[in-house]
């Protein structure tokens, strides 16, 4: 009976156990409904990454995570809206480095303070970017210096696209030029594709982009990589040797996407919402997903996401005053 009883017993522990246990999860779950701000439209990598972790982020984090595209300024409108947000873990953002960590240098006025209104969660994704030529450039030209004697016997068609003034395939490219003593005529774009499509109907000779925006259109032939930004092979493109191998040792650059809360936001929440963010970003789906897209899962905590935030805004800012451009200019 004594044992029937201890048995008895240790299962009603069990299961009070258990029971506080279920609560002490749904109490984690106790948002309702999250938003993620998105500073770029649907269907960009920006809005991918932000869906693709909101799908993960359901019932882990909140009850239900939603994506609102806050699109304008180039990412600052979105920026804008989080520094108003209120600091309680129910909003947060994806943002790429750029609108923290170069626009500084090219901006006069901000409407925000990137490192005082925000509060660093975790690194979402890194990726590199590349450098493509089109029909308008002989086939016979493969590599960089190939690229570089065509443009000095060409050089009315020595240009390229970027997605924008002040991004940073913009300045990769304008890099590049200067080290193979090239005048380089750039043409803005509103993003990456529409570059492209110039690219492919030979209005411009080439295009300085992120590499995963180039994938889908390598297989037609009319938009040919011929050089990769990272300090070794872009995993998605393994075939196309870098700037650096190429002999411009100085250019390697990528870029990353991190996620942001309001500032003054609790520690214990930021803790909370970077540790569900790191496990969404290890699950199978997303990172498959977001390699679709060229783009690398990477997590980070809160601490090591503001140390890179610092090392990338303190390595452009010598850069950018050697380009010499400012978004006024």
């Amino acid at each position: 009976m004594q044992t029937r009883r201890r048995h008895l017993i240790g299962l009603a522990t069990t299961g009070s156990l258990l029971s506080l246990s279920g609560l002490n999860a749904r109490a984690q779950v106790s948002l309702d409904t999250a938003k993620i701000f998105a500073g770029f439209a649907a269907g960009g990598t920006v809005d991918v990454t932000a869906r693709r972790v909101a799908d993960k982020l359901r019932d882990a984090y909140a009850k239900n995570v939603v994506v609102e595209n806050r699109t304008g300024a180039g990412g600052q409108i979105a920026l804008s809206a989080l520094k108003t947000a209120a600091p309680d873990g129910s909003t947060f953002l994806v943002t790429p480095m750029s609108m923290l960590g170069i626009y500084p240098h090219t901006y006069k006025k901000l409407p925000y303070d990137p490192v005082a209104d925000f509060a660093p969660v975790s690194q979402a994704v890194q990726f590199d970017f590349g450098f493509a030529v089109g029909p308008m450039v002989p086939t016979s030209v493969k590599t960089l210096a190939e690229y570089v004697a065509w443009c000095k016997a060409n050089p009315t068609n020595a240009n390229f696209g970027s997605p924008a003034a002040g991004s940073v395939p913009h300045f990769v490219a304008e890099l590049f030029g200067r080290a193979a003593g090239l005048d380089l005529k750039h043409v803005p774009y509103r993003g990456t594709q529409p570059a492209i499509v110039d690219l492919m109907g030979g209005q411009v000779s080439s295009v300085s982009g992120p590499v995963g925006e180039f994938l889908q259109h390598l297989p037609t032939g009319k938009a040919r990589l011929i050089a990769t930004s990272g300090a070794a092979r872009n995993k998605f493109a393994p075939t196309v040797p870098t700037y650096a191998e190429q002999g411009f040792k100085d250019l390697v650059f990528n870029e990353w996407f991190g996620f942001y809360l309001p500032a003054k936001t609790p520690a214990d929440v930021i803790n909370r919402l970077s540790a569900a963010i790191q496990a969404a970003l290890a699950a199978p789906e997303v990172t498959d997903g977001l390699a679709q897209m060229g783009l690398e899962a990477k997590s980070s905590t809160p601490a090591e996401l503001a140390a890179l935030l610092k090392r990338d805004t303190e390595r452009w800012a010598p850069l950018v005053k050697t380009i010499g451009f400012t978004a006024e200019s």
